[in-house]
């Protein structure tokens, strides 16, 4: 039964923050590990799994193609197919998932390629918004490859068709500059591809995100499968390797979503500690640590925690490259709302093809809260007003505008504000506002 969404949150001022948070499972291991688990040989038992809208898109998709997928607990089982899924007739919603629809499309071509048979097809399609994001650079590659894709509507987006065709080819290029979500979909299809021969993977122009790939290239280690690096341009898959399960694999806490609350302690005076992420992560965006602390935060490190606190006079403005961290950026431009001087986040021009163009949401919501702000294609600066405007703030049905501008409410500088549609925090975090409107209660 679907839960009717609220139309609004109003959250009020919360002064000082203080606590330990627990945090919930990556959304990008998540996914990642159930698509590499299906594809393996054996069966893997993930723990710490993350349960939301996105994971869910990736579990219906992979039930559809006839994976077994038994909860144990608080574990899931995952029977792994040994690169050949069973079902190869299947109509899949991918809702806004871009890193499901993504990583699906080359592992099902790859499949399709060497046990697809005649009348198998398979299509992908989402909501409006998905059908707006691109992935035309993904089919190239896969069509260099051999791959045989349908467009079902605008040539270049969702939705799509898949039909059985040999991948053959040896090498393919993928432009690295859109999303590396696109390059992370090749490697991960590509031992399916490599059976006889290597499977090289050239990136075209600069590759963002890079992170994130080399959670897909450690992630693939996990179960069996080594990458051979030629700095970010090029990769290569040899030949023979197949996903093997490792048994058992934990899923991190997502370092994405402690960018809240550690910008909610560096806000709030602190210390607020994260748990489930730390020095010992794979995630890139546990850098969001050291972006806060150039704006003057205290920050500590554990193995598997992150604590920040507010510094002495508050929060200085910064001159940023984000292409590390672009989903955690977000964040620091609410953050930027209470900072001494402007912000600047350069080379982000990914959030222009996210769940919404998150440039320009951004700055609408920051200028409804007062601030003066600049953008351009890759970059946007903010510069804070005297005081915060109270405001209702548009969520684009964007889980991190909502996570993001909920922080403009802490410290002595927060303002009360109304949050639109707060529950599209459900695409990676259902429980945020319950999280978040207690936060304050640990300090008092």
């Amino acid at each position: 039964m679907t839960t009717q969404r609220r139309a609004h949150i109003d959250l009020g001022v919360q002064p000082a923050v203080a606590g330990t948070y627990a945090l919930p499972g990556s959304k990008s291991i998540s996914n990642r590990v159930l698509l590499l688990a299906a594809l393996a040989e054996g069966e893997t038992l993930v723990d710490d799994l993350l349960d939301s809208d996105d994971t869910r898109v990736m579990r219906g998709a992979l039930e559809a193609l006839g994976v077994g997928l038994l909860p144990e607990g608080e574990s899931l089982r995952v029977a792994g197919c040994g690169g050949r899924f069973p079902t190869l007739r299947a109509d899949l919603f991918v809702g806004n998932s871009g890193l499901s629809i993504r990583t699906l499309v080359p592992a099902i071509a790859a499949v399709l390629g060497s046990a697809g048979g005649a009348g198998d097809v398979v299509s992908l399609a989402g909501i409006a918004r998905m059908h707006e994001r691109p992935i035309g650079d993904l089919v190239d590659g896969l069509s260099q490859l051999g791959a045989k894709v349908e467009w079902l509507g605008t040539p270049g987006y969702p939705p799509l068709a898949l039909h059985p065709a040999p991948l053959t080819a040896d090498r393919v290029s993928v432009r690295g500059n859109v999303s590396s979500q696109f390059l992370t979909g090749l490697l991960q299809a590509a031992p399916l591809v490599a059976r006889d021969k290597p499977l090289v993977i050239e990136v075209e122009g600069e590759l963002i995100s890079k992170p994130y790939v080399h959670i897909t290239i450690s992630l693939m280690k996990r179960f069996g499968v080594e990458v051979a690096q030629d700095g970010w341009q090029r990769f290569t898959v040899a030949p023979g390797q197949g996903y093997r399960s490792p048994g058992r694999i934990s899923v991190e806490g997502d370092a994405s979503t402690a960018s809240y609350f550690l910008a909610a302690g560096a806000l709030g005076g602190g210390p607020v500690r994260v748990t489930g992420a730390g020095r010992d992560s794979i995630q890139g965006d546990v850098r969001f640590a050291d972006a806060l602390a150039a704006m003057g935060a205290r920050i500590s490190w554990g193995d598997d925690w992150i604590e920040a606190a507010a510094p002495e006079g508050g929060l200085t403005g910064v001159d940023l490259d984000c292409n590390h961290i672009p989903d955690a950026a977000m964040t620091l431009a609410v953050c930027a709302l209470s900072a001494a001087g402007p912000t600047t986040l350069r080379n982000i021009g990914s959030w222009r093809v996210k769940e919404t163009d998150r440039i320009a949401a951004v700055a609408a919501e920051c200028r409804k809260l007062g601030a003066t702000v600049e953008e351009g294609a890759d970059w946007i600066r903010v510069t804070p007003p005297v005081a915060l405007s109270t405001a209702e703030i548009h969520t684009y049905d964007d889980h991190r505008m909502a996570m993001a501008f909920s922080l403009a409410t802490l410290g002595a500088r927060g303002v009360p504000l109304r949050i639109l549609d707060p529950d599209c925090v459900a695409k990676t975090f259902p429980g945020y506002f319950d999280v978040f409107t207690r936060l304050g209660a640990a300090s008092a």
